[in-house]
């Protein structure tokens, strides 16, 4: 995904700020979407596309900060950089333990808000390529049995083919068939590669085989 399908949100009251911001963003070769307030930004349908929000502390309506709130609290995972004019200790910490890119006080700097919305651009497609790598290991996960599922769980614990034979009630050389299935369809290039997808799956690598 290239920058220039990624967009930029803007949200404040100002409308010489929103015109202003949107001139430079555009200027950067980004698409750009401008907002009086927090309820119209809301309303508007999100898309896969990477994005960044340039948000206003003091709005009408929802301020900065309980929109960040609210957009956390719905898994929204949106890059957001603060603009304010007002700017303050309390403000500006826990706007940055909420997880904003960064905090920029007026009057803005070109370059200062450019490179923000950058940051905050490859921040949020790193999240969506995550969100997608781990739709896809479910995906995988679910294409297993039963028992290739039970037969994971003992690889991943350590477990030789044997020893999963023998807690399973199973001849070893089905053990090893069923094995290769589990690294074919979860498209693990080795154990240390399985493992890993175990421990994203939240399935337990200790156990006693």
């Amino acid at each position: 995904m290239s920058d220039r399908e990624a967009i930029v949100f803007i949200v404040d009251d100002d409308a010489s700020v929103r015109e202003a911001l949107v001139s430079l963003v555009r200027s950067a070769g980004l698409r750009v979407e401008a907002f009086a307030s927090a309820r119209e930004f809301l309303a508007r349908p999100r898309d896969t596309a990477a994005a960044c929000l340039l948000l206003d502390v003091k709005l009408p309506d929802l301020n900065g900060l309980e929109l960040q709130r609210l957009m956390t609290e719905e898994k929204d995972r949106i890059s957001v950089v603060f603009i304010t004019g007002h700017g303050d200790i309390r403000t500006t910490v826990n706007a940055m333990q909420g997880g904003a890119v960064e905090f920029l006080t007026k009057p803005l700097v070109d370059v200062d808000v450019l490179d923000a919305v950058q940051k905050g651009i490859a921040r949020h497609r790193a999240a969506l390529d995550r969100q997608a790598e781990t739709a896809s290991l479910h995906a995988r996960y679910a294409r297993l049995t039963p028992r290739e599922r039970e037969v994971m769980e003992h690889v991943v614990a350590g477990a030789l083919n044997k020893q999963i034979a023998a807690t399973l009630g199973t001849r070893e050389v089905t053990v090893k068939v069923q094995r290769g299935q589990v690294m074919h369809k979860m498209q693990a290039a080795s154990l240390a590669d399985l493992v890993r997808m175990a421990v994203e799956l939240g399935i337990g690598t200790r156990r006693d085989a």
